[in-house]
């Protein structure tokens, strides 16, 4: 399954990590946090674009009367 997902994302990071001269538990140390660090910025994302759901919802209301 990890090797689907570098496949699908296709990017030359992970193709220069594969290139590089390393052992094998450091290759797999350095996939595991490049995959850390795309769930963090995933979360990250996802969560500002809740608050700014949450902000249009609750600021930009054009029914309220007055």
């Amino acid at each position: 399954m990890r090797r689907a997902k570098e496949r699908k994302i296709s990017s030359t990071i992970y193709e220069r990590l594969n290139a590089a001269q390393m052992s094998q538990a450091d290759r797999q140390a350095a996939l595991s946090a490049m995959q850390t660090a795309e769930l963090l910025v995933d979360a990250i994302v996802w969560v500002t674009r809740k608050v700014e759901q949450l902000g249009a919802r609750l600021f930009l209301k054009t029914s309220l009367k007055h």
